[in-house]
């Protein structure tokens, strides 16, 4: 295997994800759902006993979550969504209070039995700070998307992608903050399917 996409190699991916898919939906959301209210109820409740915010020069940042992953294709239909683990890691510089700018990779990883799926973004971002005294933040990012099927050997595939979120930084120290944030993670990485997850993640972020 080891190659891209193509004639059966796509069909085997395709098959092992409908395997995967197969209900469970609203399952995985509610998690996602209730994981993502613990993380507010979180920054809601430190927030006011916080550092200051300060931002200069570089910062990085890393986290593990839980998210909800999908894929569509057009022999894709009554295939349902799944969930699993993801994890990211960012890094870059401070342009101003207001912004920051660099790379991030987010993955979600699932396996089962001696076979495993990754898939996820790597992305140039930008992370926007509305109030500069606040640690909330959105980002938004645009890069490459990946799929990746492995089973003793790997059928892959990359394409464009995109990714969309917000967090809060809650500053603990004078250069650290607990992180927790969301993100929608979007990618094509592959002329015949598109893939998608949104997660939730509780990270550490060195400014």
């Amino acid at each position: 295997m080891g190659s891209q996409f193509a004639g059966a190699a796509e069909a085997n991916f395709q098959y092992w994800i409908a395997l995967f898919h197969v209900g469970g939906s609203m399952r995985y959301i509610s998690r996602g759902s209730a994981i993502g209210l613990a993380l507010l109820v979180l920054a809601v409740s430190v927030a006011p006993a916080q550092h200051p915010q300060t931002r200069k020069g570089f910062w990085i940042g890393f986290g593990l979550g839980w998210g909800s992953y999908g894929i569509s294709c057009s022999s894709c239909s009554g295939v349902g969504r799944t969930g699993s683990n993801t994890g990211y890691l960012k890094m870059g510089g401070t342009v101003s209070p207001h912004l920051l700018l660099g790379g991030e990779s987010v993955v979600w990883v699932r396996g089962v039995a001696d076979t495993t799926l990754t898939v996820g973004n790597v992305t140039f971002s930008a992370y926007y700070y509305p109030q500069p005294a606040s640690g909330l933040f959105l980002n938004a990012g645009v890069g490459f998307s990946r799929a990746e099927v492995s089973d003793g050997g790997t059928i892959s595939s990359t394409g464009p992608g995109l990714t969309l979120g917000a967090g809060y930084d809650i500053r603990v120290g004078t250069n650290l903050s607990i992180t927790p944030t969301g993100q929608w993670v979007y990618g094509h990485p592959d002329r015949s399917f598109s893939q998608n997850f949104f997660h939730f993640a509780l990270g550490v972020t060195f400014h």
